[in-house]
Formats: structure tokens, C-alpha cells, sequence
């Protein structure tokens, strides 16, 4: 005769609940500061922005090369979003920013310079040019006035009027009334209005955004309405490792500019992907060549924007080319990704052109290099064949598990309890510091806090952190450890 079904609580959980209480009761008799309660009895919430209702309506900024494409984008941003130097060439993918102006909200898109009968990397960034037109609701076609309109222009022109898109013509580098002529020059492209603009210092750019909204339809034909909340991947990793071909293989197309040269991507290039249904924001960055401070021109900006794009991101894929030997750049990558507190892939690359004479240096190189961070899930794959890049999505979703992961407090402090208990810290100066009470202050990644009787040293801390990470997984992420050292109340 089988028993009733009886619903109570599990003995441990019981248990850990009535240990909480007890060791919060303790901490009254302790010095506590004000952010030491706060932190005791608030919770750590999200906020999410909401979400547009329909996709923003797009506008693409094209020309030839050098006639302040991307200086106008960070004119009409009001910041310094996209790569600038005083040479050709610097923009070479097509890169989105959402922007606004006069309380009206769009998708403004960068692009490299449009020449015709290019080879090579000036071909590809040309194609892509092309692709932002065909994909833009509106074109805001950027010439220099100063030189005036050129062969190049011209076939630009005639690209415009096949694409039957609506344009509004931009004359740039007009930086006073002594260079309203040569933009009144152009009124001979056929484009209508020549709009006389400095880009660098501001001049005529609320009267071309105005034209430009104008020609704007309400209702964007080509825009991409983003799902509320899907998470960020930062693909980052030193040049030439193939961080733009795993995008354009997870993405199904050539949505980067990928060449053999080292440091072709320059500014960080998002791409909505649906992978099995789910959708991911992908981010392509540039390479990190060296330490910041010592690059210099496109390259220092480029390493600034790869920065901000870990810090935007909530998990970050590190490819390391499987073929040759790690260097400093790698292990200097992960430790970026690391400091900005990120979930962690580790993806080894071009694993179909490792011999086997690599391989067990390889292995050497892993147990050596990546001592500190064992916990990072590590994945084998070909960007440039699609070989098992089916295994970096079930990676991905296992580090932000982990990112995401909040340990009830009186669990942890149970933890906490049997570990102290089987392994007490060291007496130091005749003391012997204990832990009072723990809990976790945060997720994202998760940081705990032990308020303590004592400074815990830091081979302490690392014991309780690896003790952590056996225990409740955390795989994929760091975690943090703050040691609060509180005297009793004096009597």
C-alpha cells in the first residue's frame, strides 16, 4: 500500500532558511554601514527599455571615399560613434547606429566609399555601399564641395537613379558663406537642392536632417524591428583570427568586408541573427593589435570602439587562431573581456589547418595560458568552412546561465558554512577571521559579498571562488568576491 503524498519542505532548505535568519541576527551585534543594510535588505533589479511597435525607417549616408561619410554620422549622432581619419578608406563595412532628430527616431547607416572599377578590399567595401542603398528607405548622398563633383560622383548618381530611392543631396566641408558657390555648383548632378553642410563644425546640418525626414516614408519598407532583449555576442579576438567570416557564416551572408589583409574591420558592425528560432545580436570588431595607448589614428579609435562594444555586450566570444601560438594580444583580449565583467567563450579558429605535430603544443598551451580561466567553455571550429559552428550557440547560452545565475542566501551560507568547517582560514598575527554572513549582491556577473571578522587573504578568496564554481557551476563566467571586515559594537 503506497504512502500519501505529503507536501513539506526539504529538510536542507529548512535548514539553510533558519541558519539566514540566524547569522542576520548575529550581524547586529557588528558595525554596519549604511550600504551594508541596503545591501542586506534590497534587491538588484534589470531595467529594460521598452521596445519600438514598428521597424524604424532607414537612412544610408553614401559617396566616394574621403568626403565625410562618417563625419557626418557622428554630426548627427552628437557623438564620436564611427572611426575618423584624415585619409581614404577608413570606413569599409556598413555599420547601423539608431539615432533621432526633432523627436523623430531612425536608423542611421554608415557606409565605406563608393569607387568604380575597384579590386581587392575596395571592391568588397564598394558591394557593401551598394547593399546599404538597396536596404536604406532614403539616401543622404555626401559630396565635397571643394573639389566639386567628380567621374566618381557621376556614377554614383546614375546608382541612385536605378535604385529609385528618394536622395538628398549633402555639400560637404562648406565651413563659411565663401563656399556657398561651389556647393551651388552641384545643382548640376540633377539631385534637386545641394544642401551647403560642415560635417566637422556643425554648419547646415539641422536644415539637411530636416530635408532628410522629410523624405523619410513613416512606414520603413526595409527596416528590421529588433526583438525586445535579445542577448549581445562580441565577437573580439586580435586581427585576422576570422572574427568577420564567423559572422558572415552565422549570418548566411556576406554581411561583412573579409580579406586576407590583417585589421580590415574598423568599426563594430551589429547583425540580427535567428539561430534555431532565437534571436542574437552578433557584433563583428576590430582586432586588438596592442595596447591602446601605444596605437595610434584609425587603429586607436578602432580599439576604443572594441572596448565599448565588450561593455555593450553581455558575453563575448574570444577567437584564438588554433594554427599558431597564443601571444600576449590573446591572453590580453580574454583579460579585457574578464575586467568588463562579460560571460566568456573561447573559441579556437581555423582548426582545419592545425597538423598534428600542433596539436599536443597546443594542449601545452592551453594548460599553461589559460590556467585562470578553466571555467570558460572552450569550442573547436572552422569560420570559414561552418565546421561545428553548430556548438557556439549551446556555449553561449551555458556562460549566460552562469552570468545570469543568483545563489539563494541561505544556500550559500550552508555552502559557506560546510566549507569553513572542513577547511577554516589560516591564523594570521594570533586571529583567526571568520565569515559572518554572505550574500550575493549582484548578477551580471554574480559578485557575493563576505562580511568577515578579519581580511581574508587572497589565497583564501581564490579557494572559496574555485569551491563556488565546483559547487554551483557558473561555467563561462567571473565572479567576484568583496570581503566587508566589521568590528563589534562597542558596549
Amino acid at each position: 500500500m503506497s504512502e500519501p503524498e505529503v507536501d513539506f519542505v526539504l529538510p536542507d532548505e529548512a535548514g539553510d532558511a533558519e541558519r539566514e535568519r540566524a547569522l542576520r541576527a548575529g550581524l547586529a551585534e557588528y558595525e554596519l554601514e549604511d550600504d551594508d543594510l541596503a545591501l542586506l535588505h534590497g534587491e538588484v533589479g534589470d531595467d529594460e527599455e521598452g521596445a519600438p511597435e514598428a521597424p524604424l525607417p532607414v537612412l544610408a549616408v553614401v559617396g566616394r571615399p574621403n568626403v565625410g561619410k562618417s563625419t557626418l554620422v557622428n554630426r548627427i549622432l552628437g557623438r564620436r560613434e564611427a572611426v575618423v581619419e584624415d585619409k581614404p578608406g577608413v570606413t569599409r563595412d556598413r555599420v547601423s547606429y539608431p539615432a533621432e532628430w526633432s523627436g523623430r527616431r531612425f536608423t542611421l547607416v554608415d557606409t565605406g566609399g563608393w569607387e568604380v572599377d575597384v579590386a581587392g578590399i575596395e571592391a568588397r567595401v564598394a558591394e557593401q555601399a551598394e547593399v546599404a542603398i538597396a536596404l536604406a528607405d532614403a539616401v543622404v548622398f555626401v559630396v565635397d564641395a571643394t573639389v566639386g563633383a567628380t567621374d566618381t560622383d557621376e556614377q554614383v548618381v546614375r546608382l541612385l537613379r536605378r535604385s529609385g530611392k528618394p536622395v538628398v543631396l549633402c555639400a560637404n566641408k562648406v565651413d563659411g558663406p565663401a563656399g556657398e558657390a561651389d556647393a551651388a555648383a552641384l545643382w548640376a548632378l540633377g539631385l534637386g537642392e545641394p544642401y551647403p553642410v560642415s560635417a566637422l563644425h556643425g554648419r547646415g546640418t539641422g536644415d539637411l536632417l530636416d530635408a532628410a525626414l522629410d523624405a523619410l516614408p513613416e512606414v520603413s519598407e526595409h527596416g528590421v524591428l529588433r526583438p525586445q532583449g535579445p542577448r549581445r555576442v562580441a565577437l573580439v579576438g586580435r586581427p585576422n583570427v576570422g572574427k568577420s567570416s564567423l559572422l558572415n557564416k552565422v549570418a548566411g551572408a556576406e554581411r561583412v568586408v573579409v580579406d586576407d589583409v590583417a585589421g580590415t574591420t574598423r568599426d563594430p558592425v551589429d547583425e540580427l541573427i535567428h539561430l534555431k528560432g532565437v534571436p542574437w545580436v552578433f557584433v563583428d570588431t576590430a582586432g586588438i593589435r596592442r595596447r591602446v595607448h601605444q596605437t595610434s589614428g584609425a587603429d586607436f579609435y578602432a580599439s576604443l570602439r572594441t572596448q565599448a562594444a565588450i561593455e555593450k555586450a553581455e558575453v563575448a566570444v574570444v577567437l584564438l587562431d588554433a594554427s599558431t601560438p597564443m601571444t600576449e594580444q590573446d591572453t590580453r583580449v580574454i583579460q579585457q573581456v574578464i575586467d568588463a565583467g562579460r560571460a566568456l567563450v573561447i573559441a579556437y579558429n581555423k582548426w582545419d589547418l592545425m597538423d598534428e605535430d600542433r596539436r599536443p603544443y597546443l594542449e601545452r598551451e592551453i594548460e599553461k595560458e589559460l590556467v585562470q580561466v578553466t571555467w570558460a567553455p572552450r569550442v573547436n571550429i572552422s569560420a570559414k568552412t561552418g565546421w561545428h559552428a553548430e556548438r557556439l550557440v549551446p556555449a553561449l547560452e551555458r556562460s549566460l546561465e552562469s552570468w545570469d545565475m543568483r545563489i539563494p542566501t541561505g544556500r550559500l551560507n550552508a555552502f559557506l558554512g560546510e566549507l569553513v568547517a572542513a577547511h577554516p582560514h589560516p591564523v594570521r598575527g594570533g586571529k583567526q577571521p571568520r565569515i559572518l554572513f554572505a550574500t550575493q549582491a549582484s548578477t551580471r556577473p554574480p559578485r557575493f559579498v563576505l562580511f568577515t571578522t578579519g581580511f581574508l587573504d587572497p589565497g583564501y578568496r581564490r579557494y572559496v571562488e574555485r569551491r563556488l564554481r565546483e559547487t554551483f557551476g557558473f561555467e563561462g563566467t567571473p565572479i567576484t568576491i568583496s570581503v566587508r571586515v566589521r568590528e563589534k559594537r562597542k558596549r
